[in-house]
């Protein structure tokens, strides 16, 4: 069976279980909030992408660190740490969003392009390029 799954479903199934175990402690929290709510605070992350308005070099040093997940795992321990139960919400929504945005293919940015990531080429640009292979192989 691994045999037939090639690095990249691999890495995503990674990822599938970090988010699974990111969403199983969000539901240990002691907030209870309406399902809209959680889904508003889980997207919240890509709001980073404001700093493209300053550039792609800007844009994604600035989305990079919103979206590297070291920082949901420093958050959420350094709020065990002080008993700091928001904190350890942010850090888990953080961890979890990260893990949900490289199963679709979007990580960390390149400061050339918000399509370039440490994944290769993610969006539009990665279906251009794909049908392109598909042209010059025929």
């Amino acid at each position: 069976m691994v045999q037939n799954i090639n690095m990249k479903q691999l890495l995503s199934l990674e990822e599938a279980a970090q988010l699974t175990a990111a969403i199983v402690a969000l539901s240990f929290m002691p907030f209870h909030f309406a399902w809209y709510v959680w889904v508003v605070l889980f997207f919240l992350p890509d709001v980073s992408m404001i700093g493209y308005l300053g550039g792609p070099r800007l844009g994604a040093l600035v989305y990079n660190i919103v979206h590297h997940k070291a920082l949901g795992v420093l958050l959420f321990l350094a709020g065990l740490f002080i008993n700091y139960e928001t904190m350890q919400l942010v850090g888990l929504l953080l961890f979890a969003h990260s893990a949900f945005d490289r199963i679709l293919g979007y990580g960390l940015k390149l400061p050339d392009s918000f399509q370039h990531t440490h994944h290769g080429m993610a969006g539009k640009q990665k279906r251009k390029k794909t049908h392109l292979k598909g042209v010059v192989a025929a």
